[in-house]
């Protein structure tokens, strides 16, 4: 557990259950675009008890990490990071995140995501961290770009919204090399 002024970052309990799916139910509009997936797996408490046990299975297994970003003084999940796509071979991994309403704008995605880089670079020993966003998404844009990642290109029709319609995205990278950058 990382604990900063007014959140922590904690790997999820099946304690979480319940906030986890309350905050994910109360942002259903917010987060169905672009993170159905993890919506549609907490629209219930009994069903985050099984997301929740899936991503500690994926946890000891390294092929996923989640993590909660909670409010430290309810002690409420008010978001997720997710270290995924994680390639060991090549050191390249992509983090997804997502913040309730009421939590956006207070820097916490900012200092998560600088805190879980330091940690998949010095302790994962990953060379190259990814965060695709779309553009309109000026939120997640601004926090690739305060923690460091470089726009590297755009990914022409590389997501299909849950509305079946195919997507351009954007990819950020960030390298534990700066040199490596470009390649």
């Amino acid at each position: 557990m990382i604990s900063g002024e007014y959140f922590t970052i904690d790997v999820l309990q099946l304690s979480d259950a319940p906030s986890l799916s309350k905050m994910m139910v109360e942002n259903r509009s917010r987060f169905q675009r672009f993170f159905p997936y993890t919506l549609a797996q907490n629209l219930t408490p009994a069903a985050s008890e099984e997301y929740i046990q899936r991503k500690k299975k994926q946890n000891t297994e390294r092929t996923e990490f989640t993590w909660t970003i909670r409010d430290k003084k309810t002690t409420k999940i008010a978001g997720l990071i997710i270290l995924k796509e994680l390639d060991w071979k090549r050191g390249v991994g992509e983090l997804a995140y997502c913040i309730g309403q009421k939590f956006e704008g207070l820097g916490w995605v900012t200092r998560t995501v600088e805190t879980i880089t330091k940690y998949a670079f010095s302790e994962l020993r990953l060379r190259t961290l990814q965060i695709i966003t779309h553009k309109t998404n000026i939120g997640s844009i601004r926090v690739a770009e305060k923690c460091g990642f470089q726009w590297q290109k755009k990914l022409v029709k590389s997501y299909t919204a849950p509305d079946g319609i195919a997507l351009d995205m954007e990819l950020y990278e960030r390298y534990t090399d700066p040199e490596a950058s470009g390649r």
